[in-house]
């Protein structure tokens, strides 16, 4: 039975803390020992339209929440106890939701039609609620009947919504058929409503995933491309937006049925682009963006080797516009806001045109650069500022795609006259020139380069400009900082013990700290950008230059101690320690990582090791996400640079392990601190030994785990791997708890096979994960043990036969299960004679993987190869 909730649900909103506190907790306590009435008392609160409009928001607010959850986990729980209620309850809650949407106050209608959706979400897949699609589309009325606008708005609303959250199969075609109907009539220039017009106009672009079978047809096509292309000139902007919206999604969606319609829509997005107001202008932009990126993918996924009889749809829609649609976007790049270098979030018509023209750039190549430098050359020196930005960035904009041919001696001319801009009286352009400064760094520099354009010349000036500039305002620093970055990464592959670089090396580590320590280092993410670019710096850097690293560790060591004496106040506080901590726990391990990669410098940089371990547990104690991420991963790098010497400090690390192992909520922590074990594994070998037990328990659990991420599964299992390897025969008394956990999941990949392409990149994670443990146990085994995996063999066989015949795996995949196929057969010697003498698939499988381009999935066959011929001998 519904109680009456109006009153706690007003209190719930009190400016009074103590009052809002009381009936918070009633509200909870209420959920938690009396769900069903819970539940039909919101409804019901949110139906009665005698009751106060906050009331009934907060109700339907709460009752969506009590349906849905972000967290995978809590989302399982709630829908549970939703298919649990009463068959009875859940039609009265039902209809209540179902009636309010005809209430005339709009927020109730709203979340209404929010509940609704979320409801369809649990019962459509389970093919309960049948007829909800058709009492929704008896709302919209008909020839006879003429419903009130406000319940036809509602309804689309709840048509979008509802489409939103099922997924395209859910639906009967001839449902979806309906669900369109109503939205292309809600959407018709007839509809004098322009409020049922946008909720339709919504609705259409949840929708259009489910609109496979209607696109196929030519007549249902034009007649929803109709509509779309008219709505885009209705008279209320809130429709043109959200009719450009659907555009932009047919774009990515049925990119290969634009053909016929191109013309059209170019003529109103260029209208839109130069005359409408700016949300509308930014989705015509997004239209040809969208197009770029699709037309992008298709060269990347099949090369340049286009015939007019390809198979693949690709018609070249940006080639074919782009003597009109370059000048266009050019025209956008002068409509900048004032203080638009200083808002890290802005978001206009001269940066989206900016980002089209770097996709269209990437697109078609060199035959964008005669069409973009006249613009250039004319406005790189004029007057108004506006001019010279745009110049600038429609340069910076073009440099990715075109060939270093036609780059190189453009570059070449307008280098100086970039580093002079650096120093411009106006502050954008000194913005967006040290971002073009960072982005022909990243393209035309680096050892594959055949011209560079930075010379043993000209790498002293522009080093002079970049460090000169370091002192400018945030915003304009971290572009420097980024042009830096990406000078260092040039010479990353330099050769030899010296680099270019390193005559400079010492100022500019110098010019970076002092950026850090910066009293305004907090603005426009300055700090980190100046710590992230020292880390590349350090990355890149030569063995001529490693005595200076070592420097820094003693430094970098008293910064990360200064933090842990910081008074902390207030919640920004505690934000700026943590960002501090994390990134000087970022700098220390990139320097572990370099200097531990050299005999001739991991001597020196150990003997502060004590003194960084203990500075790491410190930061632990602070207990913040990011800091246990970042510390996590140096004690990682510090492990494999240390050795068997990390055992002195694993009894008090151990517990921090342990956290970060059971550390379900922050699941990033849980899965580095995964990588970390492996790390000592392979520093520790079998000195780990005394703490297995706990780390197998905890590992276990975690798998057991509904509530974690299933992005932290596949590394466990590769833990199992590094933990057999380094224990060897040890490892036997985990196997009877590890071995049906593997199994289990061999079994559940091969169910998931010929998913969606984001379940098809997790299930090769997976498999990786689970050929990875294998591997690792077949060797920890093979030389004391092996008889203990001979009960495994078939069963790992078969796996490798069903991956086998999964044509959505990966060569990362491959190659560990010809690896494992050659452990198996490696440690199992001649008991396995059977099991391949039996198997038909394995020497396809090889003989596939022999034939592979890549070198390495090539070897591994030919030594699995080797391997089973000669055991099949023995």
């Amino acid at each position: 039975m519904a109680l009456e909730v109006t009153q706690i649900l007003l209190n719930a909103q009190s400016p009074d803390g103590s009052v809002r506190k009381l009936a918070e907790e009633n509200l909870k306590k209420f959920q938690e020992q009396f769900l069903p009435s819970f539940l039909l008392s919101l409804a019901h609160e949110l139906a009665n339209n005698d009751k106060p409009a906050e009331s009934r928001k907060l109700a339907g607010l709460i009752l969506k929440n009590s349906l849905d959850a972000k967290e995978a986990h809590r989302k399982s729980e709630l829908v549970q106890a939703w298919v649990s209620l009463d068959p009875g309850l859940k039609s009265q809650i039902k209809a209540s939701l179902l009636q309010t949407l005809s209430s005339l106050v709009a927020d109730a209608r709203h979340t209404s039609a929010q509940v609704i959706a979320k409801v369809a979400g649990i019962e459509l897949p389970r093919g309960e609620w049948p007829d909800l699609v058709g009492t929704l589309l008896a709302n919209m009325g008909g020839p006879q009947v003429e419903q009130p606008s406000h319940l036809k708005q509602a309804t689309l609303e709840t048509l979008g919504y509802v489409c939103e959250e099922v997924s395209a199969d859910v639906l009967a075609q001839d449902q979806v058929n309906s669900i369109l109907t109503a939205v292309v009539q809600g959407m018709n220039t007839l509809e004098s409503n322009n409020d049922v017009r946008l909720a339709a106009t919504e609705a259409l672009y949840n929708a259009l995933d489910f609109a496979q079978s209607n696109f196929e047809n030519d007549m249902e096509r034009d007649y929803i491309m109709r509509v779309v292309c008219e709505a885009t000139l209705s008279p209320d902007v809130r429709v043109r937006q959200a009719a450009f919206e659907c555009l932009v999604c047919i774009a990515s969606t049925y990119y290969e049925k634009l053909v016929p319609y191109m013309q059209d829509i170019f003529t109103i997005a260029s209208k839109a682009v130069r005359e409408d107001e700016e949300p509308v202008a930014l989705q015509a932009i997004e239209f040809w963006s969208s197009i770029c990126d699709e037309e992008i993918e298709i060269q990347e996924e099949y090369g340049s080797g286009f015939t007019g009889d390809s198979e693949v749809p690709y018609f070249q829609f940006i080639k074919q516009a782009l003597p009109a649609l370059v000048p266009l976007l050019l025209e956008t790049l002068t409509k900048q806001e004032e203080d638009q270098d200083q808002d890290e979030g802005a978001w206009n018509l001269s940066m989206a045109g900016g980002t089209c023209l770097g996709l269209v750039a990437r697109t078609v190549g060199d035959e964008i650069v005669p069409l973009v430098m006249p613009y250039v050359q004319e406005n790189i020196s004029k007057q108004d500022w506006r001019c010279r930005e745009a110049a600038t960035y429609a340069f910076g904009s073009i440099l990715e795609g075109p060939s270093l041919e036609q780059l190189t001696p453009l570059v070449n001319i307008a280098l100086n006259f970039m580093l002079n801009a650096v120093k411009d009286e106006n502050n954008h352009v000194k913005d967006t020139t040290a971002w073009t400064l960072s982005r022909i760094f990243e393209f035309l520099h680096g050892p594959n380069v055949d011209n560079p354009v930075i010379t043993p010349a000209n790498l002293p000036v522009i080093l002079g400009v970049l460090l000169g500039s370091i002192k400018d305002v945030p915003n304009v620093v971290e572009k420097v900082c980024g042009a830096i970055y990406f000078l260092a990464q040039g010479y990353e592959d330099s050769g030899g013990s010296s680099s270019p670089l390193s005559p400079f090396f010492q100022g500019i580590v110098h010019a970076l700290l002092l950026t850090a320590d910066r009293e305004d280092a907090g603005d426009s993410r300055l700090r980190a950008s100046a710590y992230e670019t020292l880390n590349e710096v350090v990355r890149c850097s030569t063995e001529d230059t490693a005595t200076i690293v070592m420097q820094l560790v003693p430094v970098i060591m008293q910064k990360l101690g200064q933090t842990l004496e910081m008074q902390i106040v207030s919640s920004d506080d505690r934000e700026k320690q943590s960002e501090l901590q994390a990134l000087l726990c970022g700098v220390l391990q990139v320097i572990i990582q370099k200097l531990g990669a050299s005999e001739s410098t991991k001597y020196g940089m150990l003997q502060y090791s004590d003194q960084m371990m203990g500075l790491f547990l410190r930061v632990f104690a602070c207990r913040s996400a990011t800091v246990h991420e970042e510390a996590m991963l140096a004690i990682g790098a510090l492990a494999y640079a240390t050795g068997a010497e990390f055992g002195k400090y694993m009894n008090e690390f151990y517990r921090f392990l342990e956290m970060g192992l059971q550390n379900f909520e922050e699941y990033q922590v849980c899965a580095i601190t995964v990588g970390v074990v492996g790390d000592i594994c392979r520093a520790l070998d079998d000195k780990i030994l005394p703490f297995c037990d706990g780390i197998m328990t905890q590992l276990l659990k975690d798998l057991s785990s509904n509530q974690l991420h299933r992005s932290v599964k596949p590394p466990i299992f590769s833990c199992f791997g590094d933990i057999a390897l380094a224990i060897g025969e040890h490892f036997e008394k985990y196997l009877m708890y590890a071995m049906p956990m593997l199994q289990s999941a061999a079994e559940l990949s091969a169910q998931t096979a010929n998913q969606d392409d984001e379940m098809t990149d997790y299930n090769n994670q997976l498999r990786n994960g689970i050929f990875e443990a294998y591997s690792g146990i077949f060797q920890g085994f093979k030389n004391t043990k092996p008889e203990l995996m001979i009960p495994f063999a078939n069963h790992i066989l078969q796996f490798i036969e069903s991956v086998y015949q999964d044509k959505d795996r990966d060569d990362t995949v491959s190659k560990a299960a010809v690896g494992v196929m050659g452990d198996l057969a490696d440690t199992l010697g001649t008991n396995s004679s059977v099991l391949f003498r039996n198997s038909a698939f394995y020497k396809d499988f090889l003989d596939e993987c022999s034939s592979s381009d890549d070198q390495q999935l090539k070897e591994t066959a030919d030594w699995a190869r080797a391997t089973i011929d000669h055991i099949l001998s023995g």
